[in-house]
């Protein structure tokens, strides 16, 4: 049955930046948090790495500015970078306010700092190998007692709500209806401000280390009601994810090879020095195009990552999850290497935010892996993920507490109406077309690109939309077709991002322009009602 629910602030995504969100806003707003699946689960949950931030007395801000900007290959916009790693502290030391245990350094007061590709110094606080686990169960513990946030599990997002402003000409955002996918209704949900904290688009590829509901939905829904999108051609492919027919998308940390894994071909050599001079530790694209290019030269599935040389006790103790996980599949990592393939697991472009998480629409924020703030740039580093959702989440939440009381409260808005569309009995459709998308993904739009692949993924992609939107209008909405419509339109502005940059730079490689741009740009995709200009009113 439908109903209409009124709250203050809508926050869709239950990942640290939803959580974190959530959290930081007054105790007197009503809020309500929107989760696709349970509380614990999601791309936050399953991080295994840590938490970048400048712990150490023999480190620096200003040095985790600096590796951070050369990560981003020229793209990071350096105001974002200093504002997110100059609050990082802050912001992890409000993580073991709410009760985070990261790792000590041998039961002392201080805490365990690891180092990961890319940075000059120990500065990862983790917990073991499982700090997402760790930093989300403590949140949802905080979140579900507090008073004044309401909780909807198995809900997913079908469209944001927006409403023109009669005085100043411009768009706002108002709510989103709503689909209880245990129940099969849409509701609409009002609100004064939305944050979209809904996770990234990996999913758009074949092989990723990312769990099913990372489809892209807040960057879709905000497309679609005239908000700018930027750098979506940078997806960064993780270079490590466990090669075995039984495992789901399960990672393996980069925190090993932080800590002396090795790189192996079939025949156990080493080859990463070949490709760069921090060999493991080289930044994430050039470890996944290094694993890409042998791959691919010696005809093999995978290639190995090798921590057996270090003792049991220190393997066990340090990774405990993924030991005993891969000891599921067989795998003993304190004697044998670990069968890895590369596999998509970061989306670095997003909707286009300032400071605050504000959109171009008034009243929208965007946290978290959704959101395109210039921190990351051509190539994200290293667990400065984690820091920039509490870092804008936090900004975004105090934003919304400072001007809410201003925003006045929504007009009518209708309810959702399926009143001429059927269930459908070819939901064949929908598997077949999500398929053929991550499929055509993967080879055309994946690790290393050409103009040719480019073009045949666009076309496939015109016409995939085709079949999503015919179906999308005479069926009843379902989180599989929804998943699947957002996913297509994140894909095809993967394409156009693509096919617009010129050169090679981080994560987006292509044969066909193998070298770098002397100017470094972002690529900004602007919509045909692009929210930010004044209301065109029509007058039939």
């Amino acid at each position: 049955m439908q109903q209409t629910h009124l709250y203050d602030v809508i926050i869709i995504g239950s990942g640290v930046a939803g959580l974190t969100s959530a959290l930081q806003l007054d105790k007197h707003l009503h809020v309500a948090l929107i989760s696709k699946a349970s509380l614990r689960a999601g791309a936050s949950w399953l991080a295994q790495g840590g938490i970048a931030a400048v712990f150490d007395e023999n480190d620096s801000p200003a040095a985790h500015i600096a590796d951070t900007l050369v990560a981003g290959a020229g793209l990071c916009h350096e105001e974002s970078v200093r504002f997110v790693v100059e609050n990082g502290p802050s912001a992890v030391k409000w993580l073991i306010d709410q009760g985070v245990q990261f790792t000590r350094e041998n039961n002392q007061q201080g805490y365990h700092l690891t180092q990961e590709g890319g940075h000059s110094h120990r500065r990862i606080l983790h917990t073991a190998d499982a700090t997402g686990k760790e930093v989300t169960g403590t949140l949802v513990d905080q979140v579900i007692a507090a008073s004044n946030i309401d909780i909807f599990e198995q809900h997913c997002a079908v469209d944001l709500v927006t409403q023109a402003d009669a005085d100043s000409r411009k768009i706002r955002c108002t709510g989103a209806y709503l689909l209880d996918i245990t129940t099969g209704s849409v509701s609409l949900f009002q609100a004064k401000s939305v944050i979209l904290a809904s996770g990234g688009a990996s999913k758009a590829y074949l092989y990723t280390s990312n769990p099913d509901g990372a489809s892209g939905d807040g960057m879709a829904m905000a497309w679609r009601k005239g908000c700018r999108v930027a750098n979506l051609e940078f997806n960064q492919f993780h270079p490590t994810c466990l090669y075995h027919p039984k495992a789901k998308s399960f990672l393996i940390t980069e925190a090993l090879r932080g800590e002396g894994a090795v790189l192996r071909l079939p025949n156990g050599s080493a080859f990463m020095s070949d490709f760069h001079p921090d060999a493991e530790l080289a930044p994430r694209d050039v470890v996944a195009r290094a694993i890409d290019h042998e791959m691919k030269r010696l005809g093999c599935d995978c290639l190995y990552l090798d921590i057996s040389h270090k003792s049991a006790d220190f393997i066990t103790k340090h990774f405990p999850t993924v030991y005993q996980q891969c000891l599921e599949f067989g795998i003993d990592i304190t004697a044998d290497p670990i069968p890895i393939v590369p596999a998509a697991h970061y989306t670095c472009g997003g909707i286009l935010v300032f400071k605050d998480g504000q959109t171009d629409l008034q009243n929208l924020y965007a946290v978290g892996e959704n959101a395109f703030t210039g921190l990351h740039g051509a190539n994200r580093m290293a667990s400065n993920s984690l820091l920039e959702c509490l870092v804008y989440a936090q900004a975004a939440a105090g934003r919304i507490n400072q001007h809410i009381n201003q925003i006045e409260p929504p007009d009518f808005i209708p309810e959702w109406d399926e009143s001429r569309v059927s269930h459908s009995d070819e939901d064949v459709v929908i598997s077949h077309n999500w398929d053929e998308l991550r499929r055509f993904m993967w080879d055309y739009v994946g690790i290393v690109r050409t103009n040719k692949r480019l073009q045949r993924a666009q076309h496939r992609i015109k016409l995939l939309q085709k079949e999503i939107q015919d179906y999308y209008s005479n069926c009843k909405v379902t989180r599989d077709l929804l998943e699947l419509r957002n996913l297509a339109t994140v894909s095809e502005l993967i394409i156009r991002c693509a096919m617009q940059r010129k050169e090679s730079r981080g994560l987006h490689f292509t044969l066909d322009y193998p070298e770098l741009s002397p100017i470094a740009r972002d690529t900004i995709m602007v919509p045909i009602n692009y929210a930010a200009q004044d209301v065109i009113i029509n007058r039939d």
